[in-house]
């Protein structure tokens, strides 16, 4: 009995470690002790169901939205939303970059049925606090000014892996369009969507914009 508690305290540790190497700017939000107590809680509702630790997390943040002692930090469970899209963007499969000649090789009455893809690495998050700007001012190398303004309100993020992990500000219209093509929208309902996201979208300037910065991965029909 004494062996197999210190197994679980081990398994345990590991889990907790697991937990905080994911949502280090939950940590720290919260602090050490309340992230200790929150992932004792998360992990005996959650177990692991994969061999692969880094699968292990997918449902923090839905757990800290229903979690009672977390419920005055309504932020919080969208900044966990971003650091899952930082992990998962960290570990997720390369791409070779979109074929721009297979691209210009499509008939222009076949336009509105290409199916774009968007690269493995590509994870799509909206907010309506400004959690960009929370998770800049929690990270380790920051120096400078650690205020941040609910007023600004929400925000709409790109997280893509190039030669790093990076995040980005999109416009409605870009989130529209690109969480289009994530759902496997045809580009012609696609781009009514952006429009109507954003009335002066640009499409044939963000389509160029998002194939060079390597966001659209391939296409289909």
């Amino acid at each position: 009995e004494q062996h197999f508690q210190v197994y679980r305290n081990n398994v345990f540790e590991n889990l907790t470690a697991a937990l905080k190497a994911v949502y280090p700017v939950i940590e720290r939000l919260v602090g050490e002790g309340f992230f200790r107590y929150a992932a004792a809680t998360y992990i005996s509702m959650h177990p692991p169901r994969s061999g692969n630790l880094h699968d292990f997390g997918e449902e923090f943040a839905g757990f800290l939205a229903d979690f009672p002692p977390a419920r005055e930090l309504a932020y919080l469970p969208d900044v966990a939303r971003l650091e899952w899209a930082w992990h998962q963007s960290f570990h997720a499969a390369d791409s070779a970059p979109l074929a721009l000649t297979a691209l210009g090789a499509i008939p222009p009455e076949q336009y509105a049925n290409l199916k774009f893809m968007l690269h493995p690495s590509v994870r799509l998050v909206s907010s309506p606090y400004p959690v960009l700007r929370i998770w800049q001012v929690n990270q380790e190398e920051y120096r400078g000014n650690q205020d941040v303004n609910f007023a600004e309100g929400g925000v709409r993020l790109l997280v893509i892996r190039r030669r790093q992990v990076e995040i980005e500000l999109l416009g409605e219209g870009d989130y529209a369009l690109l969480s289009s093509f994530a759902a496997g929208i045809p580009l012609a309902r696609a781009a009514e969507a952006a429009l109507r996201a954003q009335t002066n979208y640009d499409l044939a300037t963000a389509l160029h914009r998002h194939v060079t910065s390597l966001v659209l991965a391939g296409f289909s029909f």
